[in-house]
């Protein structure tokens, strides 16, 4: 009963989003803004207390990395949210238009898509992202987040309807749901009276289980392996920055490098390198034509089955030796290459047919992975990333929060 109430709540306040102007969602993202920052301490201290708890609970460092705030990441936050306000607002805008030959102008308007549900792990800052873009985009909100949060996030929400308030919009916009009892997230799932899509955040079994259970529309994404393939042409000083910074800068990030693929005719000549250069930084997962390069690795053992399967999190790359780019994208292909790849490359055929031959909902070349993401892609933040082939693919931003409807306007003499 307790959601069933929520979901009404939130229905009855997505009909107000929906026509509330641009100027009060954006007064609303201006509020939680300085509001964030007006609470810095409070937000910090409860986030303390989810690092604490996760630390008894043996959470790993990546984990803990994930759940972390710190002021600058708070400051990040707030900073993301203005730049949501400075984005077009896509609701009421239109995709395209055509008169008929009966005299009917015939267009689609983007509309919001109502009510969106929302799970997600320990990330915070998910809590504030989504409720950012939801608002803009005239969307009301049921968030679950993991135990692992839940102090934070219960100061973010306080924050976030104490500004809805104030811009005198429904509080019901964004709803949480407290209890940590998964049978929740089970009914949320069946909420399709109410609900009108479900974003998972999180990893597989979380995708798989909302794919399952779910009688809404769910979107799934937000993980897979990421690749980074060395091509026999690419500079090999500046592949290595960009591999560098694919796997250190956040290893438990999504789109951090698991899988470094290297051109069997450049391997002799890169691997040491790049064993220089992440020496005491990554431990290093090789198969046998790659390990034979690395001697000069101090932290090195071999592949075993599963290996290149593996979302790492953490500090640690799978390393494999192949022919071509063909070898490369078929590796690609067989170990899931569905969210982040890249190709370091000065061949135009060869970037082309890594391009063309890959299925990842992001492609990159001679770029890193880590820019998969809503406020490097000027989206402002994003809500999740989608790594399916319906209705969005990538960091979903605005429009991948609208739908739209088809609007006919004639002179009452236009009938079919």
């Amino acid at each position: 009963m307790e959601l069933i109430k929520m979901g009404q709540a939130a229905k009855d306040a997505a009909f107000h989003l929906a026509t509330a102007p641009t100027a009060q969602k954006n007064r609303a993202l201006a509020i939680i803004a300085d509001e964030l920052e007006a609470n810095s301490d409070t937000i910090l201290a409860a986030n303390a207390k989810d690092i604490d708890k996760g630390r008894e609970a043996g959470l790993t460092e990546a984990l803990l990395d994930r759940l972390l705030l710190n002021e600058m990441r708070l400051k990040g936050i707030a900073n993301d949210v203005r730049n949501v306000i400075g984005l077009n607002d896509p609701v009421g805008s239109e995709i395209d238009s055509k008169v008929l030959e009966n005299g009917m102008s015939l267009s689609r308007r983007r509309v919001p898509l109502g009510v969106v549900g929302v799970i997600y792990e320990a990330r915070p800052n998910v809590t504030i992202d989504i409720a950012a873009l939801c608002l803009k985009t005239g969307n009301a909100s049921i968030l679950r987040g993991g135990k692992e949060t839940f102090y934070s996030n219960m100061e973010l929400v306080k924050v976030i309807q104490l500004a809805l308030e104030k811009a005198e919009l429904p509080a019901a916009s964004v709803q949480y749901i407290e209890k940590p009892d998964r049978e929740l997230v089970s009914q949320l799932l069946k909420l399709d009276d109410y609900v009108d899509m479900i974003i998972p955040r999180g990893g597989a079994g979380l995708h798989k289980m909302c794919k399952e259970n779910s009688t809404i529309p769910v979107i799934i994404g937000g993980f897979g392996i990421s690749h980074i393939f060395v091509d026999e042409s690419a500079d090999l000083e500046k592949s290595l920055l960009v591999v560098e910074n694919a796997k250190v800068q956040r290893p438990s990030a999504c789109n951090s490098l698991d899988t470094l693929l290297v051109h069997e005719k450049v391997a002799k000549d890169f691997l040491p390198m790049l064993a220089n250069k992440l020496n005491g930084k990554v431990a290093l997962v090789a198969e046998e034509k790659a390990k034979c390069h690395l001697s000069n690795a101090k932290d090195l053992r071999d592949v075993q089955e599963g290996d290149f399967d593996t979302e790492w999190l953490a500090f640690t790359l799978g390393v494999k030796v192949v022919d071509d780019v063909r070898e490369a994208v078929e590796h690609m292909r067989i170990h899931n290459a569905s969210h982040s790849d890249a190709i370091m490359t000065n061949s135009i055929e060869s970037a082309e047919l890594f391009i063309n031959s890959v299925g990842s909902a992001a492609v990159y070349v001679n770029a890193s992975t880590r820019f998969t993401d809503g406020a490097q892609f000027g989206l402002g933040a994003e809500v999740a990333v989608s790594t399916q082939k319906l209705h969005a693919r990538g960091p979903m931003g605005l429009e991948e929060l609208t739908s739209y409807k088809w609007v006919g306007k004639a002179n009452y003499l236009a009938r079919p």
